[in-house]
């Protein structure tokens, strides 16, 4: 049987605000959270289907609408339909649900939207599944089935299938629908996730953050319906869009920034090697040291790409944003100070070593012109190796200072 709780409205004025429960609360299997701004056309008939799902299926529970500042009294809508309200005072999408999760009474969260599109009376799947032990329970839209008219067509074919793909690559992940509304989750597991994000891209961070954390994640068919509302939706596909994959990107220092910088220095490097000796010639084109000049400034720029992974690996760690992994510990535990001073000072010297022998080379012409193409073999390995050099030692002293705890890990090396 559903358990009747009295209706309470606090309001949290920040979303990561506790709800301090009273002892009868404790009881209460599952929370149904619905964020809610100006949904007083749906809101009731999303908080009937989840009581009548909470009474058919037995499970000990509650309908929470975390309200984000609505002005068209849903508010009084959901409690007369038999909801409890939370006023979370921090304006968007993401706030609102980290108030309304910071307020659950529930042991699980089945999160979803209160304009009706999703079906809170089919909530069978996720119940199962967190009650065998997944800390995640995601909905798949396109294996359930999505209603004409329910998904914008840019958002179906584009948006979601790219979004998606983007998050299974860089996170390895098996999730095949990334931003399905309707969630479910083991409440203590997400909240120790820390999950700060205010706006929509709070559903990829939940995401990214689980399996970076490692947590045993399952995803259900679902179905989307169109949305019961006559205002236009407050998504913004390319505002959003862009947030989603600015986070994404944002999220994995090694795609965005370790990968490009290694292949930069792999070709920069090897072209400049190709071509230390004389001009190339491949398929009758010819490359000489204007090819060098310019894979001089790939492998430079292929280093700095590298060295601003660390950095922001390291900040991530730092705020908690990225696990500190076993590989990640190990990185720190050999990248010292000192070791990087060595290593950059050593580089620096080869440089400055071929700029020495370039000038003997012009003392011994009694400091006449010599050529440039053979004299340019010489000088731009010679500044690319002293910039490179400069930068490891610089770099060294910067990385010392956000060094994250290396004697905590979560996860997998990501």
């Amino acid at each position: 049987m559903q358990q009747h709780v009295a209706d309470r409205t606090p309001r949290v004025e920040s979303g990561a605000q506790e709800f301090r429960a009273s002892p009868e609360d404790a009881g209460v299997e599952l929370t149904i959270l619905m964020p809610c701004l100006d949904e007083a056309e749906t809101v009731a008939t999303c908080v009937a289907k989840a009581r009548n799902f909470l009474e058919r299926a037995g499970v000990v529970g509650e309908v929470l609408i975390a309200d984000n500042g609505s002005t068209d009294g849903s508010q009084r809508v959901a409690r007369e339909a038999g909801a409890r309200v939370v006023d979370v005072a921090a304006r968007g999408y993401g706030a609102a649900l980290l108030g309304g999760i910071a307020a659950a009474k529930g042991r699980f969260v089945i999160m979803g939207d209160a304009d009706d599109s999703y079906d809170f009376a089919r909530l069978d799947g996720y119940v199962e599944r967190l009650r065998a032990g997944d800390m995640l329970v995601m909905g798949n839209r396109f294996a359930g089935g999505i209603a004409p008219g329910a998904m914008p067509p840019l958002h179906r074919f584009l948006g979601n299938p790219v979004l998606s793909f983007v998050g299974r690559v860089l996170f390895r992940s098996r999730i095949g629908d990334f931003h399905c509304g309707l969630r479910g989750f083991d409440r203590d597991a997400i909240r120790a996730l820390r999950l700060v994000s205010p706006g929509m891209e709070f559903a990829s961070e939940m995401i990214v953050k689980a399996e970076l954390a490692g947590l045993p994640i399952a995803e259900v068919p679902t179905t989307l319906s169109p949305d019961g509302r006559s205002r236009p939706p407050h998504l913004r596909s390319w505002r959003d869009g862009w947030r989603h994959l600015r986070f994404l990107l944002t999220m994995s220092p090694r795609w965005l920034l370790l990968y490009p910088g290694l292949a930069l220095m792999a070709l920069g490097i090897a072209a400049q090697l190709a071509i230390a000796r004389g001009p190339l010639v491949i398929a009758g084109v010819g490359f000489d040291i204007h090819t060098m000049l310019y894979s001089a400034g790939a492998t430079i720029l292929g280093l700095q790409l590298v060295i601003f992974a660390m950095i922001a690996r390291a900040i991530g760690c730092v705020k908690g944003l990225l696990p500190v992994t076993p590989a990640v510990a190990r990185l720190w535990r050999a990248a010292t100070l000192e070791r990087g001073i060595a290593a950059g000072l050593a580089i620096a010297a080869v440089g400055f070593g071929l700029a020495v022998y370039s000038v003997e080379m012009w003392v011994d012409t009694h400091l006449m012109a010599l050529d440039p193409a053979a004299m340019m073999r010489y000088a731009i390995p010679s500044v690319a190796l002293m910039i490179a050099g400069a930068e490891i030692v610089f770099a060294s002293f910067v990385l010392s200072l956000i060094q994250p705890p290396v004697g905590l890990h979560a996860g997998e090396p990501r």
